[in-house]
């Protein structure tokens, strides 16, 4: 098993997060654990379209959760939205927020 990662929660994501139901919160932890430690998820879905490298954890309880992330880098996994999905498309408003900490990602990495 590789060494774990730990987690950089950007922007609300990790508040976001604790709102999900209990459920929801506990199978996204247990998720985020394995990508930790180098694993793939259980499902999930590669986001090209934000970034690449960026994965949309899909979390399926009484009603559908997102939590969008990157892993490739060597430092950390970086968590950047989590969000309740009500519909087959991720909502402009969820994809236009991941992307703007993705490129605050790269920035933030590229100035230090």
């Amino acid at each position: 098993m590789a060494e774990k990662k730990p987690l950089l929660w950007l922007g609300s994501s990790r508040s976001d997060l604790r709102a999900f139901p209990a459920d929801a919160r506990q199978e996204a932890g247990h998720q985020l654990s394995r990508v930790q430690h180098g694993e793939e998820p259980a499902d999930w879905k590669p986001l090209p379209s934000i970034g690449p490298g960026l994965t949309e954890l899909r979390i399926r309880t009484a009603v559908a959760h997102r939590v969008i992330y990157v892993a490739k880098f060597a430092e950390a996994v970086y968590v950047l939205h989590a969000f309740e999905k009500r519909s087959r498309k991720i909502r402009p408003v969820d994809l236009a927020l991941a992307k703007k900490r993705w490129s605050d990602l790269l920035r933030h990495r590229r100035d230090s």
